[in-house]
């Protein structure tokens, strides 16, 4: 049976990895949370879409970024990058 995680648990656990590697996988995550970790996928990727819309990571497919609406299929997540432009005034 698969322990009882709470969002922001799952939420944590995604932040840490992606500071601690280049990208991951939702299984990744699932496997850092749990033993029986594919019943965990969905409520993962789901809130792996609210980091990517709030701007804290950026979901990936063949190497590229992609829109949170367009995930499907194999996905990696990686820590979004510093914008160049932010910090700099006119």
């Amino acid at each position: 049976m698969v322990a009882a995680h709470a969002n922001t648990e799952i939420e944590a656990t995604i932040l840490r990895l992606v500071a601690e590697r280049a990208s991951i996988t939702p299984e990744d995550v699932a496997r850092a949370l749990d033993t029986d970790f594919h019943p965990l996928l969905g409520r993962i990727r789901k809130i792996a879409v609210t980091l990517a819309v709030q701007g804290a990571i950026e979901i990936t497919r063949k190497g590229r970024a992609i829109p949170p609406e367009e995930m499907r299929g194999l996905i990696r997540l990686r820590r979004k990058p510093a914008d160049p432009l932010q910090g700099h005034a006119e």
